[in-house]
Formats: C-alpha cells, sequence, structure tokens
C-alpha cells in the first residue's frame, strides 16, 4: 500500500508545484536525466548480477520486446497513413510500446503472487523491458527525433547510453558469477529507490489537463493499446499457442498490462517527441491501469 500511496503522493506534488510561480518548473529535465544516469544504473548493478538462467526464462524475458515491436510496427505505420508527426510517432511508440514493469510492476506483482514473484518480474524488466528501452528505445527517441535515420550517430547514442553500459557490466558480472561487496550493494538499493519519486515528480511537473488538448484522442489511443493490446496478445501467444500455463507466464502477462514505463516517457520528453502527451500517458495511464489490471487478474485467475 505504501507504494500505491508514494506514486499518486509524488504525482500530485509534482502537480502542485507547477502551481507556484517561483518554482523552476523546468527542473523536470534535471530530475530525468538523474534518473536515466544515475538511479536506473544502480539498480541494473543491483539485480542482474543475481539472475540464474535458464530456457524458461526466455517467455517473460521476450514480452518486452515482443510488445514494444508491436507498438513500433503499429503506429509507425498507422502515423505514416494518417499523416502524424514523426515527433508524435515515435512518443506512442516509446509510451506505449513499453510497460511500468518496475515502478508499479514489482509492488503489484509481490501483492498478488508474493516475493516469489519478484523473480519474474524482474525478468520482464531487467533483461527485457530495461534493455529494450535503453536500446531500441534509444534508437527510436533518435530516429523520430530528427526524422532521419543516422545509423552511426544512433548507434553511437546507444552505447554511451549510461544505463545500457551499466546493463553490459552487470551482464559480465553475471556470466563471471560475481557480486558486488554488500557495502556497494547496500549504496546501489538506496540510489535506486529514488527512481519512482524523481521519475514521478518529474512527470507531475509536466502533467497539464487542458480539456482543449490535441492529445486526447492520441491518449485514448496510445492507452487503449498499451493496457489492453499488448497484454492480450501476449495471452493469446503464450496460453493459447504456445500452451504455457505457469505462474511465470501468469505474471508476465500481468506485467504486460501495466502502465506505460515512466522512464519511456522520460526519453521521449528528453528527446522532445511530445512531451506533454508523454507526460499524459503516465498520470492518466496510472490510475486507468488499476482498474484493467483487475479486470485482466480476473481474466487470468480462470484460465
Amino acid at each position: 500500500m505504501s507504494n500505491f500511496i508514494q506514486i499518486f503522493l509524488f504525482l500530485a506534488l509534482g502537480l502542485l508545484l507547477q502551481r507556484i510561480k517561483q518554482f523552476p518548473t523546468h527542473l523536470y529535465k534535471v530530475l530525468n536525466k538523474v534518473v536515466l544516469y544515475v538511479c536506473l544504473p544502480a539498480i541494473t548493478l543491483y539485480h542482474i548480477p543475481k539472475i540464474k538462467w535458464s530456457n524458461e526464462l526466455l517467455f517473460p524475458i521476450l514480452s518486452g520486446w515482443i510488445g514494444f515491436l508491436l507498438a513500433l510496427v503499429f503506429f509507425h505505420f498507422l502515423g505514416r497513413r494518417l499523416g502524424w508527426s514523426n515527433k508524435l510517432i515515435g512518443c506512442l511508440i516509446l509510451t506505449a510500446g513499453l510497460c511500468n514493469s518496475s515502478f508499479l510492476g514489482y509492488p503489484i506483482i509481490e501483492a498478488l503472487f508474493g516475493k516469489k514473484g519478484l523473480e519474474t518480474a524482474i525478468l520482464v524488466d531487467q533483461p527485457g523491458t530495461f534493455v529494450v528501452v535503453s536500446t531500441l528505445g534509444v534508437f527510436v527517441a533518435a530516429f523520430y527525433s530528427k526524422g532521419s535515420a543516422d545509423a552511426l550517430s544512433i548507434l553511437k547514442k546507444i552505447i554511451l547510453f549510461p544505463p545500457f553500459i551499466t546493463f553490459l557490466v552487470a551482464c559480465l558480472l553475471n556470466v563471471l558469477q560475481y557480486d558486488l561487496d554488500t557495502n556497494v550493494q547496500s549504496v546501489l538499493v538506496k540510489v535506486g529507490s529514488l527512481v519512482t519519486p524523481l521519475a514521478l515528480l518529474s512527470v507531475g511537473l509536466q502533467l497539464t489537463f487542458d480539456r482543449k488538448s490535441q492529445h486526447w484522442q492520441f491518449l485514448r489511443l496510445g492507452l487503449f493499446f498499451r493496457l489492453v493490446v499488448v497484454p492480450f496478445v501476449i495471452l493469446v501467444l503464450y496460453v493459447f499457442i504456445l500452451k504455457q500455463h505457469s505462474e511465470a507466464v501468469k505474471i508476465t502477462i500481468m506485467e504486460m498490462a501495466m502502465a506505460p514505463m515512466i522512464t519511456g516517457a522520460i526519453l521521449a520528453s528528453t528527446y522532445g517527441l511530445k512531451p506533454r502527451l508523454s507526460s499524459m500517458m503516465i498520470g492518466f495511464g496510472i490510475p486507468i491501469s488499476f482498474i484493467t489490471l483487475t479486470i485482466w487478474y480476473w481474466i487470468l485467475s480462470l484460465i
């Protein structure tokens, strides 16, 4: 319950600070960089070295890649057909294609499936959605912000993206079966715990509720894709086609039904891909997802 209170508290705080004229609302740009370059790498270095690999882990890991590629194909071709701007297409791919598998996913999965369920949640998040946002996500952000494919420049952005570098280091530690000193791990946990409050405060500072906004139709489409279409595709693929009925698969589907990823929204905002729409996807997606997650949990209980 404390995690849910924290989510709404920092979103509300960001909205409140917007109304204080003396407060520098552009502070969200600094918060975005702290989250991307400091907090997320800390989480990676803590969790990845501890993962024990097996073939069954491919189902939760691949789900994040499948969801993102679906969004990439769907919004790219739909956007091109309807004449959308590159920035709009890129924003929807990043926000509707990535699930909030950690900030929301961890506490919700632990509440529904216990601490054992966190092992699957971490797999969906770290080698799954987190690596997606660090690679394909950066590619999409760079490509749609420029509107052209400068392969060398985009590759450079991916390779030099701090969370991606730390992911590679963490994978090396995993292969070598080496974990960091307990004192270092303690620091990483504390730094990583700042992700949720800082990210949500950043979203709150950017979130607006303009009824005349041109983004409402795109918000509805993006959230429908994120909260309904993606988990439905994973459900059909894993359960009905591949005949997988394990608890890990159910947890994976629940993770895919989470609200848009905060990191994806921050990445979109950082690259100038419709910052207001990306914030709306988070601000509206989180409370709405509590309703849709309840429905998905009921559906999965019948399988």
